[in-house]
């Protein structure tokens, strides 16, 4: 066993894809009306039905206007020609005002959909210690940062557009359908010597011309939500192959290394433009159906109304007018057609969305059946640590002494060889990782602060770095001064105001000196290190362990560390050991096809 990160199960995105749309839709669903914008979502939802209606109407009464003005047309009558358009003119202008109107709430309901469904990933991706398991748990939560941005704002988009366009177009089947009913009611062909009578036929030729495109575009498009999931997945690690050279340029550059990134991140290209190739060839597929259909739509109206104009039954007007309902109905009957292009994409980015999701639920229940440690709440002056074992990949990685009491003033190292799980060790105290069995018994009341070996500095003013997590406004100037003062850092105190990225502007020392820093401007008490002091030599090290000793003597001290030899530094020490013999932690995947409730993984541990 390393002292590297641990990761728990693996949680692909193809893993979880066996839930159905359904599920999915509910999920998505239940998390939009627990949201703060609910209300306004169903406020803009109820406007956007009442716009839709009433164009509707104005729809209705536009193909009405068909029959008056083409037959004004065809008697060459001047006058009724010019009154039917001035009618024209007011109902497309009441037309006008409800489309931008309708524009407007279907942008506000983008934006404020956007904002629901980011705020609830976001609030759970940082519940204590999720973003932590959910970064170790697999592909699944390598880019978070595409999921709750890019693939979120899509959903929304797409869930908009979609959902509008498909409430606009049952609205105007039901409106439309009476008016093609009322006009084909009593329709009857002549076959053989025979009437035979088709009531409402131009409904029933609407319907058969709309279904059979409609199930032709989905078995030609059927396999276009596989492939934009498929390239959705290569673009996020393209995307991601990008953000981790920008990051470690540095390294890269010393090492020389810039032709293997670059052969590294061309090995990503080819494969979104592999998927993208894919995409092609579906969409190019799918183009004969939908541009094929699109043709026939030309004069289909017009075929399909032709019997009724023919038999004397219609004027030349009520031929538009009937050409005019049936290209609405169809057009309704075809919204599923003319969409599917749009529909495989919003299936494939909800089930990205949706997947993160519920990957961020798991990872909470993973592994319970390995067992796990119990976190409670001691007294105020200890921090106790009993029959402790924490299972792991590796082995089971334990303490020599079976109970263990750090009281305030007590400063203890924790000894370990590499590969004796101390990081694994120092992680359980923090809670990131709660397999095993035994018991951790934090002070009551108390902060206690873990310090990994990289430093954390947030983005912002010197004073949120040195105050971080809490806000700078509650921190005397002065005090900065003095811790800066404190840690050998005096020539920063000027830029405490200053906003900038600090951790590549410092070196690794000037960094665990302003964590030194921060101890000190919050007065800590409870203090739990990882190879802290490992880390560092020279002057900065001494500086260090002056502060421990001085400043923090009243503090409880406890330094995971390196070696085997005791420091006089510290009043005691203790030995990390690891059994490899004992039990494990298996790696699991979360099961959908188990019977039991969803999010609920099937779980297993030798």
């Amino acid at each position: 066993m390393t002292d590297q990160p641990q990761h728990p199960a693996r949680l692909d995105s193809d893993d979880i894809a066996g839930a159905h749309l359904v599920q999915q839709v509910g999920m998505m669903l239940k998390a939009a009306w627990a949201s703060p914008v609910r209300n306004t979502l169903l406020s803009l939802g109820g406007v956007i039905f009442l716009v839709i209606v009433a164009t509707a109407y104005g729809q209705i009464r536009l193909n009405r206007w068909n029959q008056p003005f083409y037959d004004a047309v065809e008697r060459r009558d001047f006058e009724q020609f010019l009154v039917q358009l001035g009618v024209f003119g007011i109902i497309a202008g009441a037309l006008l005002v409800l489309n931008v109107f309708q524009r407007w709430l279907t942008e506000t309901l983008k934006l404020k959909l956007r904002e629901g469904l980011t705020l609830d990933l976001v609030d759970l991706w940082m519940r204590p210690h999720r973003a932590f398991r959910l970064a170790s748990a697999g592909p699944i939560g390598v880019n978070p940062d595409q999921r709750m941005h890019e693939d979120a704002r899509h959903l929304t988009e797409l869930s908009a557009d979609l959902g509008i366009g498909l409430l606009q177009a049952a609205i105007l089947l039901l409106s439309f359908v009476s008016v093609l009913w009322t006009l084909s009611s009593n329709f009857a062909l002549v076959v053989d010597g025979r009437v035979v009578s088709i009531p409402g036929y131009m409904v029933w030729a609407g319907i058969l011309y709309a279904g059979s495109a409609s199930l032709l575009s989905y078995f030609v498009g059927r396999n276009l939500v596989r492939r934009n999931a498929e390239r959705y997945a290569r673009e996020a690690e393209l995307r991601f192959s990008l953000v981790r050279v920008n990051e470690h340029i540095d390294a890269i550059s010393l090492a020389g290394g810039e032709a293997e990134e670059a052969r590294l991140i061309k090995l990503n290209l080819t494969a979104v433009l592999s998927a993208m190739r894919g995409l092609v060839i579906g969409h190019t597929n799918l183009t004969w159906v939908t541009a094929g259909y699109g043709w026939l739509t030309t004069v289909a109206p017009i075929l399909v109304a032709a019997p009724l104009y023919f038999s004397g039954r219609v004027s030349f007007g009520g031929l538009m007018m009937a050409a005019g309902g049936f290209l609405q109905v169809q057009s309704s009957l075809r919204w599923f057609v003319d969409n599917f292009d749009t529909i495989a994409d919003w299936r494939a980015t909800l089930l990205r969305v949706a997947s993160f999701r519920r990957a961020m639920l798991m990872s909470d229940t993973l592994h319970d059946a390995a067992g796990r440690i119990a976190y409670e709440e001691g007294s105020s002056d200890a921090m106790t640590l009993e029959n402790l074992e924490i299972v792991s990949p590796m082995g089971c990685t334990m303490l020599d002494e079976r109970k263990v009491e750090v009281k305030p003033g007590e400063h203890v190292l924790v000894l370990g060889e590499p590969g004796s799980g101390k990081t694994v060790l120092f992680r359980a105290l923090a809670g990131l990782w709660p397999w095993g069995t035994g018991r951790i018994a934090l002070p009551k009341s108390a902060t206690v602060f873990f310090v990994p070996r990289r430093p954390y500095l947030p983005p912002g003013t010197l004073r949120d770095v040195l105050a971080y997590p809490r806000s700078a406004k509650n921190v005397e100037t002065q005090a900065f001064n003095d811790a800066l003062a404190r840690v050998g850092l005096t020539r920063l105190a000027p830029m405490l105001d200053r906003v900038s990225r600090w951790d590549p502007d410092l070196n690794w020392d000037d960094q665990q000196r302003l964590v030194l820093a921060r101890l000190l401007i919050h007065r800590a008490r409870w203090v739990v290190l990882d190879e802290v002091l490992d880390s560092i030599d020279g002057e900065t090290r001494a500086r260090a362990l002056e502060i421990l000793s001085q400043d923090l003597k009243d503090a409880a001290i406890v330094h995971i560390g390196r070696g085997s030899a005791p420091d006089p530094s510290f009043t005691r020490s203790i030995r990390v050991v690891t059994d490899p013999g004992m039990r494990r932690l298996v790696r699991q995947k979360p099961a959908e096809k188990t019977g039991l409730p969803p999010g609920m993984p099937a779980a297993a541990a030798s």
